[in-house]
Order: structure tokens, then C-alpha cells, then sequence
């Protein structure tokens, strides 16, 4: 069953964090949209690690997620909220983690999957942000 957009914005609106943050990084592509809706409510340092495994319907694309571009930053004693739309099998998080290792804290939130902050943990669902005409490719 798919979520309103209304809906999954409310639930990040009102999730209430355990530690205080002062980065938050996407993955890119899919945990940016859901990072600038937690940004607007933190207003805390946002970067994008660019990390990429599975296609625009969900095939794995790679054997195993890749690093494609270096850090734009430097992520050594940061507090760090690492943000994906989902967490499926979890290796995109795993390598991202690996990448950030020196961090000072790092704690994941997911839209939907298995995180330290998850709006739901069901079974996939379709986002509101790609259920619209405009984003359909003709």
C-alpha cells in the first residue's frame, strides 16, 4: 500500500532522535530528498556520499554498491544522520559506513527498511515523490 507524501513528512517531522547530529549525509540518489526534509528541520551541515548498486526499478546494477565519487568532505569526529529512501539488504549502508569510519557517531534513518531511525519497516512501497505524472518517462 503506498504512503502520502503528507503523511511520510509528518512522520519525519515528529520522529524524535536519541543523539544530537551535526552532519547529515545522503546517499545519493535516493536518500537526498528525504535528507533535505530532515535538513529542514535540523538545519545542520548536509553533504552526499554518491554511492550507487541497484537501477531506477530496483535491479542490482553492480555485483556490489560502488563509491563514485570521492567525499566532498571531510567526515573525521563528525556526528553523522546517513540518510536512504530504503534499506533493503543493507550493503549500500555497509560501504557507506565503511567509507565514513572515521566519523565520531554515525546512525542511519531510512524512509522504509531496517535503520536506527525508520519511518516504516514493511514492505516495499512505492514514495510519494516518484508516484506523479512528471516524473514519468514517456
Amino acid at each position: 500500500m503506498g504512503k502520502s507524501f503528507e503523511e511520510v513528512l509528518r512522520r519525519i517531522w515528529e520522529m524524535e532522535f536519541a543523539e544530537e547530529f551535526d552532519t547529515i549525509v545522503a546517499i545519493a540518489n535516493g536518500g537526498i530528498l528525504p535528507a533535505s526534509l530532515l535538513n529542514d528541520r535540523l538545519n545542520i551541515d548536509f553533504q552526499l556520499i554518491k554511492i550507487n548498486f541497484r537501477d531506477e526499478v530496483q535491479r542490482p546494477r553492480f555485483e556490489h554498491p560502488r563509491l563514485l565519487e570521492p567525499l566532498a568532505f571531510d567526515p573525521a569526529g563528525r556526528k553523522i544522520l546517513l540518510v536512504d529512501d530504503r534499506i533493503k539488504t543493507g550493503s549500500t549502508i555497509v560501504l557507506a559506513k565503511e567509507i565514513l569510519a572515521s566519523a565520531a557517531l554515525i546512525r542511519t534513518f531510512a524512509v522504509n527498511g531496517t535503520a536506527d531511525y525508520a519511518v516504516y519497516d514493511e514492505a516495499c512501497f512505492r514514495f510519494p515523490w516518484k508516484d506523479t505524472d512528471l516524473l514519468r518517462k514517456t
